[in-house]
């Protein structure tokens, strides 16, 4: 049994002794991070989804009709975060995030916003480069501790430029 020990140690030591080369590991390509860029941006909003506790057929076959499209202003920060208000849209004001991912460019967030006497959250995923974006978004609004009203919203986005200076 001892001499099956012995042979066997140089072999061992070989192999183990194989792995430890001059080799440094290959290291992978670092991707640049993809940001949006600020400027002017054209955004298309399509209403996908209506719905409130008294919605009536004709009611949202109306709201499924609405496409609107706004020319903006969006200042994104040194992190590549769009601003909060110009993804809200008109469906709420003093937007803040509260919770955000966005890597290579993917866009997952979800914003909490004040709608007049209401709140509103929207959670958004999708899509971005430099200067497209492409997101679902669903948003939901809430008065007095109830929801009063759910939209979901195909949005499409294009820079156009820089922000003019009026």
């Amino acid at each position: 049994m001892r001499r099956m020990m012995m042979a066997a140690l140089p072999l061992a030591m070989t192999l183990g002794l194989a792995g430890c080369g001059n080799e440094a590991p290959k290291t992978e390509a670092v991707e640049a991070p993809i940001f949006m860029k600020a400027g002017e941006w054209t955004i298309t909003r399509k209403t996908t989804g209506y719905n409130t506790p008294t919605v009536t057929p004709a009611q949202y076959q109306a709201a499924l009709k609405q496409v609107d499209e706004e020319k903006l202003c969006i200042a994104v920060d040194a992190k590549g975060t769009p601003d909060a208000n110009a993804l809200a849209g008109d469906e709420g004001q003093d937007c803040t995030y509260k919770d955000k991912l966005l890597r290579k460019g993917r866009l997952i967030a979800t914003l909490s916003c004040k709608s007049g006497a209401a709140t509103s959250e929207i959670a958004l995923e999708g899509n971005y480069t430099a200067d497209t974006l492409t997101l679902g978004s669903t948003m939901t609004k809430t008065a007095g501790g109830s929801p009063v009203l759910r939209t979901t919203h195909d949005v499409t986005g294009k820079r156009t430029g820089e922000c003019s200076k009026a």
